[in-house]
């Protein structure tokens, strides 16, 4: 085994590709370790059951391999939001929506984030209709909800004018500073 994997890394070691270790046929973390260029990766999977298992092992450049199933996309997130840097594939336009919908809605460029640590009002007082709902357009500098911070209403703009694709917070609950509270497309 240990030839094998010498001819391999000096095979491609002058080819200027980047050999990214394919683990579906080992399954074992000491083959991975010593197949993989270093002990973080790159590393191929084609299940998540090995990418969690290889991530418990260390290894944190990993590419999943197969067009990813939607319904698996919060397997994915939980290994990133642990360090894994893990790259997936999309087959369909389908599953790259799911993608992109799934992502962190922090990173988004339509995020609106909270200024400060409050609590989040998405009406002006209790029972009155909500500044904004799902599918409402809305105006540069519009109120969409508010921040209670040290008992004072802080009205929170629209940075830009679009659509509310969605809203990512509950009236009445926490937020803390940066967190997503809603996304204007």
């Amino acid at each position: 085994m240990a030839a094998n994997i010498a001819r391999l890394h000096a095979r491609v070691a002058g080819s200027g590709v980047a050999y990214r270790a394919h683990l579906k046929t080992a399954k074992s973390p000491e083959v991975a370790h010593r197949q993989m260029t270093s002990p973080e990766g790159p590393a191929m999977v084609s299940t998540l059951r090995e990418a969690e298992e290889f991530a418990a092992a260390g290894v944190r450049d990993i590419t999943y391999g197969v067009g990813i199933a939607p319904d698996k996309l919060p397997r994915v997130l939980a290994l990133r939001r642990r360090g894994v840097d893990l790259a997936v594939l999309a087959d369909s336009v389908a599953q790259a929506q799911a993608i992109a919908a799934a992502g962190d809605p922090a990173t988004h460029p339509g995020a609106v984030t909270s200024p400060m640590v409050g609590t989040v009002y998405l009406s002006a007082e209790p029972g009155a209709e909500p500044f904004v709902t799902l599918g409402a357009s809305v105006t540069e500098g519009q109120t969409v909800l508010i921040v209670e911070a040290m008992k004072t209403m802080n009205h929170i703009p629209a940075p830009r004018s679009g659509t509310v694709k969605r809203i990512l917070v509950e009236d009445g609950s926490a937020v803390e500073y940066g967190a997503p509270l809603l996304i204007i497309e």
